[in-house]
């Protein structure tokens, strides 16, 4: 059954709860989004407020997708380009799914759901990412469309001694 995605959902405590399970449980289930397991809800909490911070500021948009018990199994953040001349790209950030979800095709899904979302912003011409190195994120990502434009050997320390490329990776929306 696909997902029903929903951008800017109400913040509700049941959202928010469900975005920290989440994002723990893709963390400790070894998926590369800003942290390294084990990881807890009150280590991430943070992060997920700064994301909160910046959607009421109106710099970042939230997709959500529900599977079908009503659940938070996939999110992406779709944050604008402050800098006055890179306004027409936005970035993605803390692309989720849940692992129970995985192998189902929801990644492309979400995706797929980000690019509509994106092509509903006025100016926005480009999708930018960034993905960990050595986990075959780019090779997904590039058979969504998106292309790899750059890449900084080792700038991503996982741990002492296990560094990673950070790269960038493009989806031309025009």
């Amino acid at each position: 059954m696909p997902l029903d995605f929903t951008l800017d959902p109400p913040v509700t405590p049941e959202l928010r709860d469900g975005i920290l399970e989440l994002w723990v449980d893709v963390t400790d289930a070894g998926g590369a989004v800003g942290f390294v397991p084990p990881v807890t809800r009150d280590e991430v909490r943070p992060e997920l407020v700064r994301q909160f911070v910046a959607m009421a500021e109106e710099r970042s948009r939230l997709l959500v997708g529900y599977d079908e018990e009503g659940r938070v199994a996939a999110t992406a953040f779709l944050t604008l380009n402050a800098h006055r001349l890179m306004t027409h790209w936005l970035w993605l950030y803390t692309v989720m799914v849940h692992p129970r979800h995985q192998g189902k095709g929801y990644g492309r899904d979400l995706l797929a759901a980000a690019e509509r979302a994106a092509r509903t912003l006025p100016g926005i011409e480009g999708i930018r990412l960034t993905c960990r190195g050595g986990l075959g994120l780019e090779r997904f990502y590039g058979s969504c469309g998106y292309k790899e434009v750059g890449r900084i050997p080792g700038a991503i320390r996982v741990a002492p001694g296990d560094e990673r490329d950070d790269v960038v990776m493009l989806l031309p929306l025009a």
